[in-house]
């Protein structure tokens, strides 16, 4: 009996899907209606992108935004190590005196015998004694500590300035894929140094009115920089993070982005989590933390919108 039941009802439930027959009798596909993301847009296809044959030359990407506490370093970390677990070759440049990358992978910037800082003032050593690897596989740090923030006093006397940090990473950009830039959270000269180095510039945007007012101003600062020391320059675009979507206010932030700067705003977007503060104290990223949380899941899916944008595959 209850197997002629089921039956019944999966008839019933057969007969309301059926779709009619047009009059010419050739049956027609029916269009799936689109999954909408959290951006209000239709959800792209973001294939895994295939393995390499060969490794370099580096697209380089600068983490870019001169309000502090938006996530760039959360997203260089993590984005960094999920470009990795692709099989790309990701080096991470810490480019704040602040050091908080350095920290964030375990790195004690006190202890450092040398960071980026001994490389910028062209100190006699080479690039290969200061980058150290992590505990991700692929994925290596230039670190730094407070020492850097000197830098920006003293590469004021120095010719073609703008250009240090780029003249430093042409020498091992044809080992990496990807080269991921940390920004100091300034328009100073170490982000200016960065964004001339740079072919692409990544914006990460706190889901908060006084995050959404500050990138009108750094537009204008990527622009002059465009402009006068780098024409290869381009925006790969603005990633909505620490996005909760539980708030009206997140919600509302995120739309008028969207509005604002449109297919430039990244589909994947980066909630709000409690794993991201624990990843700090454990000195790893997210991917290798919690590598089943939400967190992990949006990096990883970040990194195939990066490589999908940038065509590094």
């Amino acid at each position: 009996m209850d197997s002629l039941y089921r039956d019944e009802q999966q008839s019933k439930i057969d007969e309301s899907f059926v779709v009619p027959a047009p009059p010419d009798g050739i049956a027609q596909p029916v269009e799936r209606e689109p999954i909408i993301g959290p951006t209000g847009r239709p959800w792209p296809d973001l294939p895994e992108p295939p393995p390499l044959t060969e490794h370099g030359p580096a697209l380089i990407i600068a983490m870019c935004n001169q309000k502090g506490g938006v996530g760039k370093t959360t997203t260089t970390i993590n984005l960094g190590a999920a470009l990795a677990e692709l099989g790309r070759h990701v080096l991470l440049v810490d480019f704040d005196p602040q050091g908080s990358l350095s920290v964030g992978l375990g790195v004690n910037p006190h202890t450092l015998p040398a960071s980026i800082y001994n490389l910028l003032m062209g100190q006699d050593m080479s690039i290969d004694e200061v980058i150290g690897q992590t505990n991700v596989p692929g994925l290596h740090i230039l670190p730094s500590n407070i020492d850097l923030s000197a830098a920006e006093i003293q590469l004021v006397s120095e010719v073609a300035r703008e250009q240090t940090l780029l003249r430093l990473l042409e020498a091992v950009r044809s080992r990496y894929d990807v080269i991921l830039i940390d920004c100091a959270p300034s328009l100073g000269l170490l982000t200016i140094n960065a964004l001339t180095a740079a072919d692409r510039v990544l914006m990460p945007l706190e889901c908060e009115f006084f995050a959404l007012r500050g990138i009108a101003l750094l537009t204008d600062t990527i622009a002059k920089v465009q402009d006068r020391l780098n024409q290869r320059l381009e925006i790969l675009g603005i990633l909505g993070t620490m996005y909760d979507p539980r708030t009206l206010h997140s919600r509302e932030v995120l739309e008028r982005v969207v509005q604002a700067f449109g297919d430039q705003v990244f589909h994947t977007v980066i909630r709000r989590t409690v794993k991201f503060p624990e990843t700090t104290v454990a000195g790893e990223p997210i991917t290798t933390y919690a590598p089943t949380s939400s967190g992990a899941e949006a990096h990883r899916t970040l990194a195939r919108e990066v490589l999908a944008r940038c065509r590094v595959a």
